[in-house]
């Protein structure tokens, strides 16, 4: 057998309160480019099933540009190191430069893409550099900041000219090459967030943390003009993004708005149209970063939604992209539709995608603040938290019904349901175990072990529960009670997850020392052995529907596949599924797998056989 992937939901870009992000596009397409953790991510704005992930930064990345031929990709990260790499065919590396000694906020190329412009932050002077891209070599001064330089910009004309901006209030511009400073400016009275050229070099703007966006000859450096007050923005101007024609200008702002600027030859800006983007009014839609992207004006919010607009048509709704942002992990696959997919994250989010087309809506769920464990069946989600509590939720469609909630006394480490009468369910603690029929708490068992997981049989006679010591103490359940029947003894770890087959013929279980077994379930023998190649400890595990395969989630960011009736050296190894490990697993169907992980995305495998 051979896995191919066929699709890819992306995560969200990384956003931090109070500050800005800047995203960036393909001269020559739509795709865009933002990051999140370790991933740069390469989207189409057109097709955001089109996604490819770039996973080489050893620290969290911080921002990424295409050369101007569309070739290349710059990307920087919070070590101050900055990678170029291939756009295309494996985004193989060709340059690697440490370029200053704290994070990376913005970095620009060069019209001609021979030189790169990075601006962050630093111990003592080098806040800015600007080198060849090809050898490294510096190619100017950037004296004038006393802070964090938040932004930069390289004229896209000649005579070349580099503008900064930062934390300082200054607006800094550098003539070359090789640069030097020539001016600055104190016409802003907070931070300045973000600087950029026209496209014809003729002007640029600053935007700032006090509300203002203010207009630049390019040539000169001179000031000309500001975004007119009378409409302006009510917060922080994080973002500002030139329209293609250098006509208008796209600002995005905390106080959730976005707006689309005139600019007229004496650089003036005058106010077109304000963009509200989709969302609740919470805090989460503050918008953080911009793009003018062709005919697309793309915003991204706090929470990490993308908006899409059209820029030939304003008054058209927006289309929304969304997901994660953090760790995804669980995943489940309700059994009336094997199209839809629900993903849950530690942040307390459960996001819908559906096969074929990605992003399909946010479950909400006010009461949630933080998902520790995650279960769902045909139309009823459980959630266990931080909070010492079980949640169970109605879902009516899109939406989230009623939802009622348990607490148990301790944080559940592990919740698992009958599927054939999801009232029941177990839930391990510290102390023990909880049996639960629907929001009552009908036992709690001591168990003189420590418990790490349990898995329940689809028709709630029968319980495994593992252990701290390697152990599977297997149960019967008759009304509210639990007998030990035995207990198997194969593990040389804690044990991290078991699973009963859809056939109920078998179960598997794996632990922190990166094996896994599949028992049959009539003899409690050992049917599958030697699951022996992570090298690291397995999180998460799934059965195909037909009870045929078995697949196994870990640590070492791979995914195993293994057909029961055959040796495990003839198994599948999916390496590098998700940066980080991988912390969740499901099919969707014999020869489909969802997978997601510490990269916030989720990705599905068809395996074929041979």
């Amino acid at each position: 057998m051979a896995a191919e992937l066929s699709e890819t939901y992306a995560c969200l870009p990384s956003t931090e309160r109070g500050r800005g992000i800047l995203i960036s596009g393909n001269p020559k397409s739509d795709s865009i480019l933002y990051t999140n953790g370790r991933s740069v991510i390469i989207l189409d704005l057109n097709n955001p099933l089109n996604v490819s992930v770039y996973g080489e930064h050893a620290y969290p990345a911080t921002v990424a540009r295409y050369s101007p031929n569309g070739e290349w990709i710059a990307s920087a990260d919070v070590s101050g190191t900055v990678r170029i790499w291939g756009a295309y065919n494996d985004h193989v590396l060709k340059k690697e430069f440490r370029v200053l000694s704290g994070r990376i906020d913005d970095l620009q190329w060069s019209p001609d893409g021979m030189r790169i412009v990075a601006s962050g932050d630093g111990k003592g002077k080098s806040l800015v550099r600007a080198f060849m891209w090809d050898s490294g070599t510096n190619v100017g001064e950037f004296d004038g900041h006393s802070r964090r330089v938040l932004s930069c910009a390289f004229k896209p004309t000649r005579p070349f000219r580099i503008v900064t901006c930062g934390e300082d209030y200054l607006v800094n511009f550098y003539e070359g090459p090789p640069f030097k400073f020539k001016l600055s400016h104190r016409h802003h009275s907070n931070f300045v967030n973000c600087v950029r050229f026209s496209p014809d070099g003729s002007k640029f703007i600053s935007v700032s943390s006090d509300k203002k966006g203010i207009i630049f000859e390019g040539k000169t450096g001179e000031k000309i003009g500001e975004l007119s007050s009378e409409d302006g923005h009510k917060g922080s101007i994080y973002a500002v993004s030139w329209s293609p024609d250098g006509k208008q200008v796209l600002t995005v702002s905390a106080d959730k708005s976005a707006k689309v600027w005139e600019i007229s030859e004496d650089g003036n800006g005058r106010l077109k149209k304000t963009l509200t983007c989709p969302g609740s009014g919470g805090i989460d839609d503050m918008l953080v970063g911009c793009l003018w992207q062709n005919d697309h004006l793309v915003t991204v919010s706090l929470g990490g939604s993308i908006s899409k607009f059209s820029a030939s048509d304003l008054d058209k709704s927006p289309v929304q992209l969304s997901g994660h942002m953090k760790n995804i992990s669980a995943l489940a696959v309700p059994k009336s539709d094997s199209k839809l997919i629900l993903s849950s994250s530690y942040d307390g989010l459960i996001v819908k995608w559906i096969r074929g087309i990605g992003y399909s809506g946010k479950l909400s769920m006010k009461e949630i603040s933080q998902i520790k464990c995650f279960a769902a069946v045909e139309q009823e989600i459980v959630t266990t938290g931080f909070d010492n509590k079980v949640w169970r939720v109605s879902l009516n469609g899109d939406q989230c019904g009623d939802a009622e909630s348990i607490d148990v006394g301790s944080q559940p480490k592990d919740v698992s349901l009958a599927l054939h009468s999801s009232e029941l369910a177990l839930v391990i603690t510290d102390s023990g175990v909880n049996m639960l029929r629907g929001t009552k708490v009908v036992a709690s068992i001591s168990l003189g072990f420590v418990a790490t997981v349990s898995a329940i049989s689809h028709d709630g006679s029968e319980a495994i529960i593992g252990s701290e010591d390697g152990k599977l103490h297997i149960y019967s359940i008759t009304g509210d009670t639990l007998a030990e029947e035995a207990v198997l003894d194969k593990h040389r770890g804690a044990v991290s997850v078991i699973r009963y087959s859809p056939d109920l013929s078998m179960f598997a279980s794996g632990d922190l020392n990166r094996e896994a077994f599949v028992w049959d379930r009539a003899s409690q023998e050992v049917k599958l052995k030697n699951m022996l190649y992570h090298t690291a400890r397995i999180n998460c595990l799934a059965w195909s529907p037909n009870s045929s395969m078995v697949a196994t989630g870990s640590l070492d960011t791979c995914v195993i596949v293994y057909e029961v009736d055959k040796p495990p050296s003839t198994r599948i190894t999916i390496k590098g599924a998700h940066l980080g490990g991988v912390y969740g697993l499901v099919f969707t169907d014999d020869y489909n797998l969802v997978s997601s992980g510490e990269d916030a995305c989720v990705r599905v495998w068809k395996l074929n056989p041979q």
